[in-house]
């Protein structure tokens, strides 16, 4: 999870590359798109997108989105969920990709009920002590009723949309923060989100009776757990706890350890490790072929 010692692990990955958290939080669009792009891409012509900012309204007020799809006929449903830093350029870019890939994907801004996206350019800054002070009121808001809430908001949301094919099962993906998320907007609308993906989530294994591996049962869900070296090695019973819990469930699950730091799935992060992202992204695409 993002804690002090990440902070140092991403410290070093910087200076490995040369490179200050204000160097890296620089990059632009295409330089974050030069990262998103897959490793020996098809030259294939990827589809026309079409992409908005919305606005869903809930009965916590009113969540501030970003949305794409492949322009032309219809298309499974993803809920992204980014990480700490919250909806920002990285998260957009990945966003295009996975529709590119066929999906008609929404990204949310879990921090609707305190001010609109975007609230920061890279995750990088969030470490900063300015940061943390935007975000300290912030993160509370986020309770496990909290995040139901606006996953069925955001399903229901999809579910009207003419680019969205609701014979499909609705997928969902988290990174770091938002890996329990996805699993909460399982538990929460079990009826219609059919799969969720958690990249480097923190906070899937507690001690609560709500803790997100104890709702699997209460899922019609697969999972995938796509688990940073590092967060393994700080809490290496998680992934056995978490391949209990599916068992005991009946739940599709494949949960892997991969040889990359937390958050090297997110594009802006200093320890990104693009063949590592790729192999996750495909096991997320295999996941969500299911639906």
């Amino acid at each position: 999870m993002c804690d002090d010692l990440t902070a140092i692990e991403e410290e070093a990955a910087l200076e490995r590359q040369g490179i200050d958290r204000r160097g890296f939080a620089g990059l632009g669009a295409m330089g974050l798109a030069a990262l998103a792009a897959p490793l020996g891409a098809s030259t294939v012509a990827a589809p026309r997108l079409t992409e908005k900012m919305v606005r869903i309204p809930t009965t916590a007020g009113v969540i501030d989105a970003f949305f794409v799809h492949p322009a032309k006929g219809r298309h499974p449903a993803v809920i992204m969920w980014p990480d700490v830093a919250g909806l920002r350029e990285a998260y957009k870019v990945m966003a295009r990709r996975l529709a590119a890939d066929g999906h008609a994907v929404l990204v949310l801004n879990q921090y609707y009920r305190s001010a609109p996206a975007p609230h920061f350019e890279a995750i990088t800054q969030w470490r900063t002590p300015e940061g943390q002070a935007k975000l300290r009121p912030m993160i509370p808001l986020l309770t496990p009723d909290a995040i139901g809430l606006d996953s069925r908001a955001a399903a229901e949301w999809l579910d009207r949309q003419r680019a969205v094919n609701t014979r499909r099962g609705i997928g969902v993906c988290g990174y770091c923060q938002g890996g329990p998320f996805a699993v909460r907007g399982t538990f929460a609308y079990p009826a219609r989100i059919r799969a969720a993906a958690s990249f480097h989530g923190g906070g899937l294994v507690t001690d609560r009776p709500d803790s997100p591996h104890r709702l699997l049962k209460a899922t019609s869900a697969r999972f995938l757990f796509a688990i940073a070296q590092n967060d393994d090695k700080r809490s290496p019973g998680d992934k056995d706890a978490l391949r209990a819990a599916a068992a005991e469930a009946g739940r599709e699950a494949e949960i892997e350890v991969y040889p990359a730091d937390h958050g090297w799935c997110t594009i802006d992060s200093p320890v990104f490790d693009k063949a590592q992202a790729d192999k996750a992204w495909g096991r997320m695409l295999d996941l969500f072929g299911k639906l």
